[in-house]
């Protein structure tokens, strides 16, 4: 099969990963979901297609197959940001009506919010960006589990596919739902004036909120079509600060291999300092620095790579180099060395 009909099928389970993700943790009206399912065949139709199609088809059939996929990926980006939408709406009519009943106020009853959503006949092709949300908060104790950018056996042989099953939809899912308690508990607090249990709810914001952005950052800086090395401005700063990139990248995989137990290597960008550095993190939180923004994260829990590496961490460190998705890095570094402070 050839490589870009490979790409489909990983798109095809993709969005379909994306589906069973809104269905478990949205919120959604009975015209989202009439869409939801239109959406579930298309990427179904378009990679039973991409399956069957071979060398000698692939030239005629192929092109075609891309731009149908392509269409639908832009019209499931606007249909990711209604769904969003429509949730907060529900979400803030809930909040208004939870104070309304708190000062003994009878709410009004609001009616269903109807959002109009103007979906051609779908059809779709990513990279292996995340799609685009719509920019609104996220609620206290509503965050969700980002689906993978890719199919689950897709960083094989370096990740296998049981380790990344049981990594992304176990343990990422138990630091937003704890995450999303210790959110919600803060906020009960606020409400009622007991900070009895302030330090323990604390501390489950900062480790839960720590893992939780970090295998958000963590997941989208790898890709099966990665590996290489970095180019461009980033490129540049690597090499202005660390000497060369294999002095940064010796240095990295040291840092990641010699964690004291559980933690990460991350490289980031210091609006203070102005220049890259690499950081470790104990956990998800200690031993790491205030005032700088995550480019590239290296996950060392042991869950990461137990069941492929066993015990040998530094093998695993060697591997990951193989699928680093260097233009996610690239395009993080772009939008990060915008933001600068005095330096001190």
């Amino acid at each position: 099969m050839v490589e870009e009909a490979k790409n489909l099928l990983d798109w095809s389970q993709w969005g379909r990963q994306w589906i069973e993700h809104l269905r478990r943790h949205k919120t959604l009206n009975r015209e989202l979901e009439r869409h939801l399912h239109k959406f579930e065949e298309t990427f179904t139709l378009i990679g039973r297609q991409a399956s069957k199609l071979d060398s000698t088809q692939a030239g005629d059939e192929l092109p075609t197959l891309i731009t149908r996929a392509e269409q639908v990926q832009e019209q499931f980006h606007h249909f990711l940001r209604l769904a969003q939408l429509s949730e907060d709406e529900h979400m803030e009519q809930e909040m208004r009506e939870s104070a309304q009943e708190s000062i003994n106020v009878q709410p009004a009853v609001a009616e269903e919010v109807q959002v109009p959503v103007v979906v051609p006949a779908p059809i779709s092709y990513p990279g292996a960006r995340e799609p685009v949300r719509a920019a609104r908060p996220v609620p206290a104790g509503r965050h969700t589990l980002p689906p993978l950018p890719y199919a689950y056996n897709a960083l094989e042989p370096y990740i296998d596919e049981a380790t990344m099953q049981i990594h992304h939809n176990k343990l990422h899912q138990k630091y937003v739902d704890d995450l999303n308690t210790a959110e919600r508990k803060l906020a009960e607090a606020r409400e009622s004036g007991n900070f009895e249990l302030i330090r323990h709810w604390e501390r489950e914001l900062a480790f839960n909120g720590a893992g939780h952005y970090l295998h958000t950052i963590f997941w989208p800086a790898m890709s099966p079509n990665g590996g290489g090395t970095p180019s461009g401005d980033l490129a540049a700063a690597i090499n202005r600060y660390f000497g060369s990139y294999n002095a940064f990248r010796r240095q990295f995989s040291q840092a990641a291999e010699k964690v004291e137990g559980p933690g990460w290597a991350i490289l980031v960008w210091s609006p203070r300092a102005h220049h890259l550095e690499i950081l470790t993190a104990e956990k998800h939180q200690n031993l790491s620095q205030w005032d700088v923004i995550p480019l590239l994260a290296l996950d060392v829990w042991e869950h990461a790579y137990f069941l492929g590496y066993q015990t040998q961490r530094d093998k695993y460190v060697e591997n990951w180099w193989n699928i680093v998705n260097w233009p996610y890095v690239e395009e993080r570094y772009e939008k990060a060395r915008k933001l600068r402070w005095e330096p001190y």
